[in-house]
């Protein structure tokens, strides 16, 4: 009988390169299905943008009363998440549900899931959830229309 040992080694040694040459860009529905983040490249970093909500609103819990009138689709969440290694991005998420922003951290978990973490007292307890690639339109929310003022998924 034949080792499956090096079959299994070979072929995670196959899987793990398609992994890393993955990318985070595009769509993605988070884990209650209730908004769609859509992530582009940004000069050295990538960025993620509201792009449709179950329920749209203003930013009424920033911190700075200037911007709690502000839209929420266009809404920059994800912020300068930068390679760190190959299959991971760090950077800081906004959490427009208490207008907080913490450390944060992304990393593909298969190409069609990526798994977001938000940290607190520099790393110490973190936390997150898998989000789902969007990838058949007809089966997706659809995007609100781009609104004046908003950058709708351009560098912030």
């Amino acid at each position: 009988m034949k080792n499956p040992i090096p079959a299994f080694i070979l072929l995670v040694c196959l899987a793990s390169p398609a992994l890393a040459a993955a990318d985070p860009t595009g769509e993605w529905l988070v884990k209650d299905g209730t908004a769609r983040i859509r992530i582009n490249p940004c000069a050295d970093a990538l960025w993620g943008v509201i792009a449709w909500a179950q329920t749209p609103g203003t930013d009424q819990n920033n911190p700075n009363p200037a911007l709690r009138n502000r839209p929420i689709i266009g809404m920059p969440i994800l912020l300068r998440m930068k390679k760190v290694e190959p299959n991971r991005w760090e950077g800081e998420v906004y959490n427009a549900q208490n207008g907080k922003t913490y450390t944060s951290n992304i990393s593909l978990v298969k190409t069609d899931v990526l798994r977001i973490e938000g940290c607190i007292l520099g790393g110490l307890f973190c936390d997150g959830e898998n989000w789902t690639r969007v990838t058949s339109m007809k089966d997706a929310p659809k995007p609100a229309p781009p609104k004046p003022g908003t950058n709708n998924g351009v560098c912030p």
